[in-house]
């Protein structure tokens, strides 16, 4: 008798333990709870951390977190507006703020990153196809070109390495997918709080094409380069020349002055010399004919004289001269 009254007193303490255990619960700081019975939910969520109390064996608790949580998509290939295939992968943060609806919905937190992965997947498809690849790769519409004056003035005639215009720049497309996809989740209790591009790449298809393309603009462009550099060694080299021969014209011309200047100042010192007297006259133009007969008389020459010619005149006076000293001593 004393054992069944034992095994009945441990049998009841034993069930005591368990329906206290099964009717207590605590909640934890980043948790929210559900309490449900046979399935439905009962109640408003409780998000008071601590101990509660609910009906042991037909309630049931469904903790859901409260705190930020991550969602990282797979990269996925899409088109843009100019045609080019893209791999794009996005990654977003978002919370539970509606923790019933979240439940009644989606249960649980694998069925959320299933349909954020509809979701966001899409958005970012319509996105990306209502834009061209420069304005989801360029951060903001506000660029300019490295090298401006002379990168303008080379594309003047061909657009190779030209720079697109950008009207809203990639912070916007993810704004743009971000409110797009922040309104259909909203139904789920969910709050979307940001989204990011991670990585956006040329599909694996197209990559080499692209970059050999790249490659080639690139070349062309520093053949460009080259050109004008060489075009404008050529005109510093032409301005060169161009001033040395002002430089040596304008000095040629400098002595040309000097040396005339010289001859004249020259010529008025012989004029005042020789035209002091009527005798220095006749001595200046006898020497100058003297001076003049070595270069006009030499050997086996000719010289053919009319009698009333100047230079005659001398050669004629010296012939007389030479006479009358010859017959003087007659």
């Amino acid at each position: 008798m004393n054992k069944r009254n034992i095994a009945i007193t441990f049998a009841f303490i034993t069930a005591t333990l368990l329906t206290l255990n099964n009717s207590l619960y605590t909640v934890d700081e980043v948790e929210q709870v559900i309490v449900t019975q046979f399935g439905k939910p009962i109640g408003e969520p409780i998000v008071d951390a601590g101990l509660h109390i609910k009906i042991p064996f037909i309630q049931d608790v469904n903790p859901i977190d409260k705190r930020v949580l991550e969602w990282d998509g797979e990269p996925s290939d899409m088109p843009t507006k100019d045609k080019l295939y893209i791999s794009v992968n996005i990654f977003a943060r978002w919370r539970i703020t509606d923790p019933l609806q979240y439940f009644l919905r989606l249960r649980d937190e694998r069925s959320a990153q299933s349909r954020l992965d509809d979701i966001l997947g899409s958005e970012t498809r319509n996105s990306v196809a209502k834009h061209e690849l420069i304005e989801i790769i360029r951060t903001s519409k506000d660029r300019k070109p490295l090298r401006e004056g002379l990168l303008s003035e080379i594309d003047t005639d061909t657009k190779i390495g030209s720079l697109v215009p950008i009207h809203k720049g990639r912070q916007q497309v993810e704004q743009e997918i971000f409110t797009a996809a922040a309104q259909k989740v909203q139904v789920f209790g969910i709050e979307l709080l940001d989204i990011r591009f991670k990585r956006i790449n040329y599909n694996e298809s197209v990559r080499p094409k692209i970059y050999e393309r790249m490659v080639s603009e690139r070349r062309q462009i520093a053949e460009r380069f080259l050109s004008e550099g060489n075009g404008e060694a050529a005109r510093i080299r032409g301005d060169r020349v161009r001033e040395l021969n002002k430089i040596q014209s304008e000095a040629y011309r400098q002595v040309e002055e000097i040396r005339g200047q010289a001859d004249a100042k020259a010529a008025e010192i012989y004029a005042h010399a020789y035209n002091q007297s009527p005798q220095a006259v006749s001595l200046y133009e006898f020497t100058r004919t003297m001076q003049s007969y070595p270069s006009i008389l030499s050997d086996n020459a000719t010289l053919v004289l009319s009698t009333d010619s100047q230079l005659f005149k001398y050669l004629n006076e010296t012939q007389l001269t030479g006479e009358k000293s010859v017959r003087k001593p007659k």
